[in-house]
């Protein structure tokens, strides 16, 4: 038993030493965490995208998409994944429907589309489940997001600045909702 000891006792002076040589980093030098500001664009091949991804939205409305799922999910205005957007497909709300277009099985989503044409809802396809789920402030890929500005949901106001934000999130939307509606409208099958 006293031996057990003792070769604890040593080898704990053995990491003590070892730890004196750890060589302290420059403060000039980056760490390896990336800062908020740096954000890593996800690129997804096209390979990997469905044939029945249509219409595909391009770079600039695609990231204005994703600057109003986050601003919709700070107010609490967004459904995430299948089963919520058909739950409320099925009682009628309205909003703008955006589906990930690299999503495999396709037939995850694939009665989608069909769903919101029947209620008349817009719908668009972005190439990345990634960035559509970091947009709706989720850590999970999310493979739809069905943004309802109409929807009612308890939201803490602050005094003032509650009104400029949705006046810009609801701008914000009005552009989106009109661009995706004119891409609807140039489908012809």
């Amino acid at each position: 038993m006293p031996s057990e000891k003792s070769e604890k006792k040593e080898k704990r002076k053995a990491a003590e030493e070892n730890a004196d040589d750890v060589e302290m980093m420059d403060p000039d030098a980056k760490s390896p965490k990336k800062s908020k500001k740096e954000k890593e664009t996800i690129t997804v091949p096209l390979e990997d995208l469905s044939p029945l991804a249509q219409p595909l939205a391009e770079k600039k409305l695609g990231k204005k998409l994703h600057k109003t799922i986050k601003k919709a999910s700070k107010n609490r205005q967004v459904k995430r994944g299948v089963k919520e957007v058909v739950k409320g497909i099925r009682k009628g709300e309205k909003g703008l429907l955006i589906l990930a277009a690299d999503i495999n099985p396709i037939d995850i989503i694939s009665h989608l589309p069909v769903l919101s044409e029947e209620a008349q809802i817009p719908y668009i396809f972005v190439t990345s489940k990634e960035e559509l789920g970091h947009a709706s402030s989720t850590k999970r890929p999310t493979s739809c997001v069905m943004v309802c500005p109409n929807q009612k949901r308890k939201v803490k106001q602050k005094d003032g600045e509650k009104e400029d934000k949705d006046d810009d999130y609801k701008e914000l939307y009005d552009e989106c909702y009109k661009a995706v509606e004119k891409l609807n409208s140039q489908i012809v099958f």
